[in-house]
């Protein structure tokens, strides 16, 4: 069985225009996508630091990148602290059933 063909999608960014290929169902959040990214340009370029497109689109990158790993820390530190939490938990358990106690939670 075939692949469906991708949904041509086509996106304004800076006021350029993008034809990209995406799975027909993603293409609303591509199109929302698009326009997040459109909006962080142009508030780089606004700001009058950063000129041409070509620097405006990589500080948009990494500014975008910082973000997503900075939260990616932020998950992980709190998966890690749920991590300890249900362990300990499973301990206490543990250790009532072997003394055939009640646990008070």
């Amino acid at each position: 069985m075939s692949q469906p063909e991708p949904a041509r999608v086509s996106v304004r960014i800076m006021e350029k225009e993008y034809v990209v290929a995406c799975p027909y169902e993603e293409r609303s959040a591509l199109l929302d996508a698009a326009e997040f990214l459109n909006v962080r340009m142009r508030e780089i370029r606004e700001s009058g630091k950063v000129v041409g497109l070509d620097r405006i689109a990589v500080m948009a990158a990494l500014n975008l990148a910082h973000e997503l790993l900075k939260g990616k820390d932020r998950e992980s530190k709190l998966d890690s602290g749920v991590g300890h939490r249900v362990r300990a938990l499973r301990e206490r358990v543990e250790g009532a059933l072997e003394k055939g106690q009640q646990l008070e939670l």
